[in-house]
């Protein structure tokens, strides 16, 4: 009978309507902390190489995951009204941050993407903000045409803006951001109701776009080839390199892992050990019982997040969320699926955990955005306030 009691009792919880908001906080913030701790232990030999410091990179991390706490809470506190405004001219903003690596003195060319800028020793992708920017005018245009009848086609009032972006990132030479762009529009088109048909046009025109330029790249070509058989001796000592011995790691880490700070292949194997491979690391060090935690973390983040995009009346509010879902669940199934050797290497980092500056500022922005909206949404509301009630009264 006890056990009956005591399992309605746990079971109510996940009905409570604040659930989604606390969710996002601690799945956030163990995410964080474990990308910090990761970030530390996969960057002290290419820091020490890089700058003769063991902790440059992990206090260049810390700094920005300080800055996005900042972000986050400016974008959790500020009024609703606001976002809006932001959305009228967040593609126009997206557009001009996308032109910075353009000019000779901020931008830098990184392994022949020139989609960087480096301001007073800092390194910086605009391209993270874009994808934001994207979300929330996208947001604004479906807001806007909801209430109009005659529209029934979303796709033409927002694909002008996904053209814009995805043109100025490829004319950077960064084929994996442009290709997750595109997989956020899918999910924006989804969300929004869009027919069938328009979603088999932009996987067509993303095949036709994504197929000529591996086509005419040798280097992407072996990318391609390399994903059957990166441990072939044609490709293992170049483009397979890093999946290969991504799965190394893996595979090496067994059930318990060998333990924090003990992998082997962050020792010059893996060249993106604290970045787009860290998810390899966090399986080599601390085995598939770590790697399954990371993943639980993120699908109460994006289950909470969704939550919060159908709880929300608010139409913009409604597609901005589930905007942000939609980039959470591409990019991690991107970089999960390149560190498993499931699809090619396209350089995309794992959202909160990976080393990078603009990814970690760009995530917690989006997340203090939809952790605002869950605050401003009336049945969350008064379930953030009914528990912080029954935790003074105990």
């Amino acid at each position: 009978m006890s056990s009956n009691l005591s399992l309605r009792k746990y079971s109510r919880v996940f009905t409570r309507p604040e659930l989604p908001y606390f969710l996002i906080i601690w799945s956030t913030i163990f995410l964080c902390a474990l990308g910090l701790t990761m970030v530390l232990s996969a960057s002290t030999v290419t820091s020490l190489q890089e700058s003769g410091d063991t902790y440059s990179i992990f206090i260049k991390q810390f700094f920005f995951l300080i800055l996005g706490a900042f972000a986050a809470f400016w974008a959790f506190r500020v009024q609703g009204a606001i976002w809006p405004r932001i959305a009228k001219i967040s593609l126009s903003i997206s557009i001009v941050i996308l032109l910075l690596p353009f000019i000779p003195f901020l931008g830098k060319n990184i392994k022949g993407n020139r989609n960087w800028i480096e301001i007073a020793g800092f390194t910086l992708q605009p391209s993270e903000f874009a994808k934001f920017g994207l979300i929330l005018w996208c947001a604004l245009q479906l807001r806007n045409i909801e209430s109009i009848a005659a529209v029934k086609n979303p796709i033409w009032s927002i694909s002008p803006g996904l053209i814009a972006i995805e043109g100025l990132i490829l004319l950077e030479k960064d084929l994996g951001t442009a290709l997750l762009v595109l997989a956020i529009f899918a999910g924006i088109l989804f969300i929004a109701g869009a027919p069938i048909k328009h979603f088999v046009v932009v996987i067509v025109l993303g095949v036709m776009v994504g197929g000529a330029l591996v086509l005419s790249s040798n280097y992407r070509m072996s990318r391609i080839a390399a994903l059957f058989d990166p441990f072939d001796e044609k490709y293992y000592k170049f483009s397979g390199w890093q999946p290969a011995h991504s799965i190394m790691g893996l595979a090496s880490g067994g059930l318990w892992g060998s333990g924090l700070g003990a992998s082997k292949q962050k020792w010059g194997n893996l060249a993106e050990a604290h970045t787009d491979f860290i998810f390899s690391v966090i399986g080599e060090e601390l085995g598939l019982l770590g790697t399954l935690v990371v993943l639980c973390l993120y699908a109460a983040l994006i289950y909470a997040i969704l939550r919060v995009s159908l709880k929300t009346k608010d139409a913009f509010s409604r597609y901005a969320t589930a905007g942000v879902a939609c980039w959470f669940i591409v990019q991690v199934a991107i970089n999960i699926g390149s560190v498993t050797s499931i699809i090619p290497v396209i350089g995309v980092t794992l959202p909160l955990i990976s080393y990078g500056g603009s990814s970690l500022l760009a995530n917690l922005l989006a997340i203090g955005f939809v952790l605002g909206v869950a605050r401003r949404t009336p049945e969350i509301a008064e379930g953030i306030k009914q528990s912080r009630m029954r935790k003074q009264s105990r």
